[in-house]
């Protein structure tokens, strides 16, 4: 008779450790040929760094996260506050696909803008959820280019990320939404937690003057989630960009730009789980994770996955997810019928 306490020796038991085996996104599956992609929502990786005008780092971000996922499991989290399991239903089901990274250019910037929107464009084809890591800021213009819909767009940041297009100088992580403002699609633009010193005021009074709901970080506590939200009618489409910088710089060491008098990690998740409840979220990203500037122990790393589990797990929790489940497995036989 074996012994159950001792070791097991020549068997293939398994507690996926995370410093073991491929890094997928919370080890989820591997889909590498977007045409084939069969999920619900696809985590896409944009290692690029280059709209960093101040120091590079950010194009490591996206593996490193991945790799601090791989703590979390692959079954899904337990939240005692809630006393509930989240995402596990959608991982055992395969409905979360980890797609790789778009092809970077170093150098030629309008190549690398042109992949990240095809590949964008290939997962809302195919009806999954673009989940997006980034990479510095610079990336999410091009990224909510590939919408073709009505969208609303949601900005956690220190920063304005407003800058005037001069002498050709238009692609940095200080100029993706002015770009996407501009965007036919784009039908708001709420910028959360602004507070840097560094904002221009140029670039702060043209936001304002576009239209853009600009709240720092007093405004943003004064108001809370129901009162920013208030404008946005329930279920409005919405893209969620999340500059990590939006958090106190106490917490974000392995962060270039981090601010002081930012948002604790509370207010963040609060925020974020009540644009899930609230909104019909249709993608998001997370950028500007330094790997090379961050501690030993990659807490930087660690709270951007951390962050990103959480705000997927409230996600697919809403009930507009799971009764759109069908319409989203339609959307890619009519894909496949197209093609």
């Amino acid at each position: 008779m074996m012994e159950t306490n001792g070791p097991l020796i020549g068997t293939q038991a398994s507690l996926s450790y995370p410093f073991a085996g491929i890094p997928s996104f919370l080890r989820a599956p591997i889909e590498a040929d977007l045409s084939r992609l069969d999920a619900d929502v696809a985590v896409l990786g944009i290692p690029s760094d280059e709209g960093s005008p101040f120091m590079p780092g950010s194009r490591f971000g996206p593996r490193r996260i991945r790799e601090h996922s791989l703590r979390f499991g692959s079954r899904g989290y337990w939240d005692a506050r809630e006393e509930r399991m989240f995402l596990d239903e959608a991982l055992e089901a395969g409905d979360i696909v980890d797609v790789g990274d778009v092809d970077v250019l170093p150098t030629a910037t309008e190549v690398t803008w042109a992949n990240i929107t095809d590949s964008v464009e290939q997962l809302l084809d195919r009806g999954a959820l673009p989940l997006i890591i980034g990479g510095d800021h610079a990336v999410s213009a091009p990224v909510v280019k590939a919408w073709h819909e009505p969208v609303h767009v949601i900005h956690f940041d220190a920063h304005i990320d407003y800058s005037p297009f001069q002498h050709g100088f238009m692609y940095t992580n200080t100029h993706p939404f002015r770009h996407i403002r501009a965007m036919p699609h784009v039908q708001s633009l709420t910028q959360l937690g602004i507070r840097s010193l560094r904002n221009s005021r140029e670039a702060m009074e043209d936001a304002v003057t576009d239209g853009n709901r600009v709240l720092a970080v007093e405004e943003f506590r004064d108001l809370k989630a129901a009162g920013i939200l208030g404008n946005l009618p329930t279920d409005a489409p919405v893209y969620v960009s999340i500059d990590i910088d939006v958090l106190d710089m106490s917490l974000v060491p392995g962060c270039v730009s981090a601010e002081p008098s930012g948002l604790v990690y509370d207010e963040l998740r609060e925020m974020l789980v009540a644009i899930a409840e609230h909104t019909n979220v249709v993608g998001f990203d997370l950028v500007e994770v330094n790997p090379l500037l961050d501690v030993g122990t990659g807490v930087t790393s660690y709270l951007a996955a951390h962050t990103i589990i959480e705000f997927l797990g409230h996600i697919c929790a809403q009930p507009r997810w799971t009764q759109r489940r069908a319409e989203r497995a339609e959307r890619r036989r009519n894909s496949e019928a197209g093609r």
